[in-house]
């Protein structure tokens, strides 16, 4: 008797994704809940782990690794019954071991572990591994990307308003929290005044080696800064290191894009769509600035570009959410 492997639906709107690989070598016994293969799914590559148990067989015709495949696709089999060593043989490698040796061809059998009990870490499997170059951006996410885009270009009316304010307030907080969650902080305040442009759950663009991704801080009016730092240096290190859940990339409701640290000034954020507004965040600069009694002195500027669809809200109302952002960065 066989049980066929399928691949699963891992989000609502699924119905393809990228094979990643298997986390198991053919032959191998698998036992329900443990972690049999990867897929990649829009831009959340998952685990999927086994519904049944028996022996692995991979037939000549199961797809490879960077392959399309389809839910509910089947890819593999379990047959007969799994034969159980004995358990004191066997040093268990961790599911992010299992998923690392998969990516980088390491047979995980030949491991000796150095977590506790023998137990095989990732740093095992990086250790066996031979050196090789960073591996280039996976073409289904580049994809993912590009549909996105053409979705927002199709389906928003983007305009882009730019001000400055003065980031003083910000370069003296900026060893509390990244700009990146002060003004994440500081624009979902501010949206209290104006829903019409969004939310208090604030997705932050990362740049990754794979792509852009834009994990979501929830509830960012109502947590603290410190929280919020943790939580935000937590999803920058999962979406760099492939390991975002789909929770986490879904339901935000205002996005903030950072090119600053790039020396840019102001640009054109695209809007991730189907939210109204994206706030693109610019270099901090030492400008002069002629001060309201005539005064010169030289002050941090910052330059903000908001995109927002023309759509849902007028200028007007974006202006002046604008305004009282500015407000809230200058304020002392």
């Amino acid at each position: 008797m066989s049980i066929e492997i399928t691949v699963p639906r891992l989000g609502w709107s699924m119905e393809e994704g990228t094979f990643a690989g298997w986390l198991k070598q053919n032959g191998d016994a698998v036992s329900i809940g443990q972690p049999l293969f990867a897929v990649e799914s829009d831009k959340v590559t998952m685990d999927v782990e086994s519904l049944d148990a028996g022996i692995l067989q991979i037939p000549p015709d199961a797809p490879e690794q960077g392959a399309i495949v389809r839910v509910g696709q089947c890819i593999g089999y379990l047959v007969g019954r799994p034969i159980l060593a004995a358990a004191g043989n066997i040093a268990r490698p961790t599911p992010r071991a299992r998923r690392i040796a998969a990516e980088l061809g390491v047979d995980i059998s030949k491991l000796h572990g150095t977590g506790k009990g023998g137990r095989i870490r990732e740093v095992d499997v990086r250790g066996a591994a031979p050196a090789q170059q960073p591996p280039p951006p996976q073409p289904n996410l580049r994809h993912t990307i590009a549909r996105r885009m053409e979705q927002s270009h199709q389906n928003t009316v983007p305009v882009t308003l730019t001000t400055k304010a003065d980031a003083t307030r910000l370069v003296t907080l900026r060893q509390q929290a990244s700009y990146n969650v002060l003004i994440a902080r500081l624009a979902a305040q501010a949206l209290e005044k104006h829903p019409a442009l969004g939310g208090p759950h604030i997705g932050i663009a990362v740049d990754t080696p794979q792509g852009l991704l834009v994990p979501v801080l929830r509830d960012v009016a109502a947590t603290s800064l410190a929280d919020l730092s943790r939580r935000s240096q937590d999803l920058i290190a999962a979406a760099r290191e492939r390991r975002l859940r789909p929770e986490d990339l879904t339901g935000g409701t205002f996005s903030i894009t950072n090119l600053g640290a790039f020396g840019i000034d102001a640009f054109t954020p695209v809007i991730n769509y189907p939210e109204a507004a994206v706030l693109g965040i610019g270099a901090i600069r030492k400008e002069v600035v002629v001060r309201e009694n005539g005064d010169f002195g030289v002050r941090d500027q910052i330059t903000l570009s908001l995109t927002f669809d023309h759509r849902v809200v007028d200028g007007a109302p974006v202006a002046r959410f604008l305004q009282d952002l500015v407000r809230l960065i200058e304020a002392r």
